[in-house]
């Protein structure tokens, strides 16, 4: 996924991207009047049959580029507004336009068996690569490394911050992360806009997100550092949540100004940029979840039952497989909508386009609220009137969750590359279509079962 405008990662980081190849047969003009050129014929003979090499088919998601031109007249009305295509992912490399200096080290909190790779990794970048290091203050605060004298000196060359109160998306030029999984949507939520690559090495329980060992941790890092990785770009999905202020207080402090100059009173909204899922489910409440859920301004279906979720390429592997959803490769421009368990035998997962904006608000007929979590994190109260917007742009006229994808992906370095790490993901991580194979059958066999 790529956006138009410009919405890059931060200045030292680029993706290098080669062009498409141009089509094949295109339309050109003469004499006023379109037309297709025709390719020369070609003799069939098999000095001119081209040998199976030649016939290997390259690893890229271009195809010929469709024409857009139908018959003498017609055509396809030119879309200014498009914001995003897809990608080779063999072409997506990474690049630096200066030397990294700074880089974030993400770890898992509350775990012991990271706390010596975490040492050696900040005394590796500190001493022998001379740079930055970004830490967040609580994980210097764990015992182990607060009385480690040996590592005094080294903590002193640390730069901390404190999440939801330092900006820090200006200062870091790639994170590396130490732990599962969730280490790597810790990293995404710290950057609400640009995110630096993230190299997420695999120290945790899943792992399918995090595709490098920690054993040759100096060299991995140093192909980075000069350059020399692939990238995938994991969409994210953009949330504006509108919810009706229900404390009390000063009717001055009681409206929300939205960006269109109107003032909203007694509501609230917050933004929120989501890796993998948006959740919408009952709670606690006995009875089904009942909201509504809209397209493009158009209410598609009621969901009835536990929720529903709202995720990305990248969270089709997380909560949306194991509800039933199939699995997207995160180069696929596309957000999966799953109901958690529906009370319906036909409502099953679909796929929408990524550039559709989706709402969902508590249905009228709703016996009970609603929750919603963010990428698991989050979680709060939906009520009548309120909404989850997943969308663009940042204004929305009523109160609701609108969701859809954001101009800000996750650029996660690949060990290998985009397609090799994700079906290795799947074959290590979720044993995807693991069976015992079946026996060879031999002629005599065959013989003995015919009747």
């Amino acid at each position: 996924m790529e956006s138009s405008g410009e919405t890059g990662w931060p200045p030292k980081s680029e993706t290098c991207v080669q062009p498409p190849p141009a089509p094949p047969h295109c339309c050109s003009a003469r004499d006023g009047k379109a037309f297709r050129s025709k390719p020369k014929a070609r003799s069939m003979s098999t000095s001119s049959v081209p040998s199976c090499a030649e016939f290997r088919r390259t690893q890229s998601l271009h195809g010929p580029s469709p024409v857009t031109t139908f018959g003498p007249k017609a055509c396809m009305l030119k879309n200014p507004k498009a914001v995003m295509h897809i990608q080779d992912p063999a072409s997506q490399r990474l690049t630096w336009n200066k030397p990294p200096k700074s880089v974030l080290v993400i770890k898992k909190i509350q775990d012991v068996s990271l706390l010596q790779p975490f040492k050696e990794l900040c005394i590796f970048l500190t001493e022998q690569k001379q740079m930055l290091v970004y830490v967040e203050r609580k994980v210097l605060e764990d015992p182990a490394i607060a009385n480690d004298d040996s590592f005094v000196a080294v903590k002193k060359k640390f730069c901390t911050f404190r999440e939801d109160f330092d900006d820090i998306s200006n200062r870091v030029d790639f994170i590396i992360c130490l732990g599962g999984d969730g280490t790597l949507l810790y990293a995404s939520s710290l950057f609400q806009e640009s995110v630096p690559p993230v190299m997420a090495f695999h120290l945790g329980s899943l792992g399918f997100l995090t595709p490098f060992n920690f054993d040759t941790y100096q060299t991995q890092v140093t192909q980075v550092i000069e350059g020399n990785a692939a990238i995938v770009l994991r969409s994210r999905l953009s949330v504006r949540v509108v919810k009706e202020r229900r404390e009390k207080g000063r009717a001055k402090d009681r409206k929300l100004i939205l960006s269109n100059g109107d003032a909203e009173p007694a509501r609230r909204a917050m933004q929120y940029q989501v890796l993998n899922e948006v959740v919408v489910d009952r709670g606690p409440s006995s009875y089904l979840s009942n909201v509504d859920l809209f397209l493009d301004g158009h209410l598609i279906t009621t969901v009835q039952g536990d929720g529903v979720i709202v995720s990305t390429p990248t969270g089709s592997t997380a909560y949306a497989v194991a509800a039933g959803a199939s699995m997207i490769h995160p180069n696929v421009p596309a957000i999966m909508i799953t109901p958690i368990c529906p009370h319906s035998l036909s409502f099953r997962p679909i796929v929408v386009p990524a550039g559709v904006e989706l709402k969902v608000m508590l249905s009228r007929e709703a016996r009970n609220n609603a929750w919603v979590s963010f990428d698991g994190r989050k979680r709060q109260e939906i009520g009548q009137g309120d909404s989850a917007l997943v969308l663009a742009s940042r204004s929305s006229p009523a109160p609701s969750i609108t969701i859809t994808t954001s101009c800000f992906p996750v650029p996660s370095i690949c060990f290998r590359d985009p397609v090799n790490d994700w079906f290795e993901s799947l074959a290590q991580c979720l044993h995807w279509n693991v069976r015992k194979k079946q026996g060879y059958m031999s002629s005599e066999e065959e013989e003995v079962e015919e009747p």
